[in-house]
């Protein structure tokens, strides 16, 4: 297959621009990247977790395809619009993962993407307020906390959950910071009730 999802650590400074790290890519740009999805960031307890509940002892950090290993950060504090400081940059929180069957393929488990989704451990991406800097070793600041009501796993419960409620999705599709495409997503489900497979991103195109 072809992906970025192999990542390798890196040591010493490394540019952050609006779409990203620099010397970082994405195989699948129509799903991957873009600024609101500049930064993917994943908890590096869950790697524990996996370890222990599937025996995927290959899954260590970076495992994910994260830009960022963050420990001490889960989703059940992180909330949508977060704005932290990290050396030089300043991010802020825009949507959770959404995991698509790259994980799973790559740790020969074909059910790992639905696994990660239905635990909630699914990370979460940033946009780049302000470009600058950062290193190996930083720790994220938080500065600003809009949305205290929208956490990462209130989003997922939502959007993977509690499908049906539409008064809930209308209430976070109406969250300023959210992402333009789970914006989108769910006012298809208030407006007309369109619930899209998510099979092909669980799975891909074969077996």
């Amino acid at each position: 297959m072809e992906s970025a999802i192999f990542k390798k650590p890196v040591t010493g400074r490394v540019w952050v621009g609006k779409n990203g790290l620099d010397g970082d890519g994405q195989a699948d740009t129509k799903n991957h990247g873009g600024p609101e999805k500049a930064i993917f960031a994943y908890p590096s307890e869950h790697y524990g977790y996996f370890h222990d509940e599937f025996d995927l002892t290959a899954m260590k950090a970076g495992g994910m395809g994260e830009n960022l290993t963050l420990a001490n950060m889960l989703e059940d504090e992180v909330c949508i619009g977060d704005i932290y400081e990290i050396g030089e940059v300043v991010i802020q929180v825009s949507q959770p993962r959404q995991p698509c069957w790259k994980p799973a393929r790559r740790f020969r488990r074909k059910d790992l993407s639905l696994l990660i989704q239905d635990s909630g451990k699914t990370g979460w991406y940033f946009r780049v307020l302000k470009e600058g800097y950062i290193s190996d070793g930083q720790k994220p600041k938080l500065v600003d906390r809009p949305a205290p009501e929208w956490t990462i796993e209130n989003c997922n419960h939502v959007m993977h959950v509690d499908r049906e409620n539409k008064e809930k999705a209308a209430a976070l599709a109406a969250c300023e910071w959210l992402a333009i495409s789970w914006k989108n997503t769910l006012n298809k489900r208030v407006g007309v009730g369109v619930q899209s497979s998510t099979d092909k991103r669980l799975y891909g195109d074969d077996d």
